[in-house]
C-alpha cells in the first residue's frame, strides 16, 4: 500500500508499508550504495560516450543530453551492457565510419582505463592511511552491514562492476568480512547479472519476497527487488559529500518502486528498529 510517509527522526522516506522482521538474506548493490571509490564515474563514462558517439568532434547538446539520460536510467547495470548501448548510439549518430567503430569490450576498455586513474589514486591513499574506510563509504554503511550480518542475514554483494575489481574494492573499505558471497560482473552479461542472481537465491532456497532485502542506489535492482517482490531500500546517496540527499536518485528510486528511501545510513540503528519491530 503507498503511503509515502517520512518518520521524523530517522532519515527514512516510507513509501509504501511492506512485511517486516522476517529477512534472511539481504543483497547489497556496492559503488554508491556502501562504496564511494568510483565517486564520479558517470562525469567519465558521460564525456566517453559522447566523445565516442562524435568521433572526437564537439558534441552537441542533443547528444550530450541522450548520453546523460542514458546514463541516468541504466545506473546499476553491467558495465558491458552500457557499452553495448554505446556501439548503438555510435552507428545511429552515424559520425564514425564503420571501420572505426569500437566493438563493446573496445570501449569497455578505455572508460576503465580513464576511470581507474581516479580510483587508483584513492585506493593509494587508503593503503597508506590518508584516507580511512569512513572517508569512501556511504556515511553509516558499514555500521548497517555489519548488524544486518550479526542479526545472522545471509549477506552478497551484487555489482554491475567487474567482479575482481568489486572484491578488491569491499576488501579495501572494510565490508568484505560481513559478505557471503561477492558477484560481479564477468565477461559477458549473461554470465553473471542482478536479475540472475536474485532468482537464483529465490529458488535455490525457496523464499518468499519479504525473506529477501535488497538495498542499492541504482534503478536497475531497485525494480528488480520489486518485480520479484523482495523489500527494497534505495538509497537516494550524495556520492560527493558521502551523505545526504541527492533529489536525482530520489526521483529515479521512486519511480522504480522502493519501498523505503533513505539518503544514507547515519540513522542504521533506526533503520534497523524499523525493519526488525519488536514483537
Amino acid at each position: 500500500m503507498m503511503t509515502t510517509q517520512c518518520i521524523p527522526g530517522t532519515g527514512m522516506e516510507i513509501v509504501r508499508e511492506v512485511e517486516r522482521g522476517r529477512f534472511k538474506y539481504a543483497l547489497f548493490d556496492f559503488d554508491g550504495t556502501v562504496s564511494l571509490l568510483r565517486e564520479g564515474w558517470q562525469q567519465v563514462m558521460g564525456p566517453l560516450m559522447a566523445e565516442m558517439i562524435c568521433g572526437g568532434g564537439t558534441p552537441t547538446p542533443e547528444i550530450n543530453q541522450a548520453v546523460a539520460d542514458y546514463i541516468d536510467e541504466s545506473t546499476g547495470i553491467n558495465t558491458i551492457l552500457q557499452m553495448e548501448h554505446l556501439v548503438k548510439m555510435v552507428r545511429e549518430y552515424g559520425l564514425v565510419p564503420e571501420d572505426k567503430i569500437l566493438d563493446a569490450h573496445g570501449y569497455k576498455k578505455i572508460y576503465n582505463d580513464r576511470l581507474m586513474e581516479r580510483v587508483k589514486e584513492r585506493i593509494a591513499d587508503l593503503q597508506s592511511g590518508v584516507l580511512k574506510p569512513v572517508d569512501v563509504t556511504v556515511k553509516g554503511s558499514l555500521d548497517f552491514v555489519k548488524a544486518l550480518h550479526e542479526r545472522g542475514l545471509q549477506m552478497y554483494i551484487f555489482s554491475g562492476t567487474d567482479r575482481d575489481d568489486v572484491c578488491n574494492e569491499s576488501g579495501l573499505v572494510g565490508a568484505a568480512q560481513y559478505f557471503t558471497e561477492i558477484w560481479g560482473a564477468l565477461r559477458t552479461y549473461a554470465e553473471s547479472n542482478k536479475e540472475m542472481i536474485i532468482k537464483k537465491i529465490i529458488a535455490d532456497h525457496k523464499l518468499h519476497g519479504s525473506e529477501v532485502l535488497v538495498v542499492g542506489d541504482g534503478p536497475v535492482e531497485i525494480r528488480l527487488a520489486h518485480e520479484h517482490e523482495c523489500v527494497s531500500i534505495g538509497v537516494c546517496s550524495d556520492e560527493e559529500r558521502g551523505f545526504g540527499w541527492n533529489e536525482e536518485k530520489r526521483q529515479r528510486l521512486t519511480k522504480a518502486g522502493a519501498d523505503i528511501l533513505i539518503a544514507d545510513f547515519g540513522e542504521w540503528t533506526a533503520l534497523m528498529e524499523y525493519l526488525f519491530p519488536k514483537r
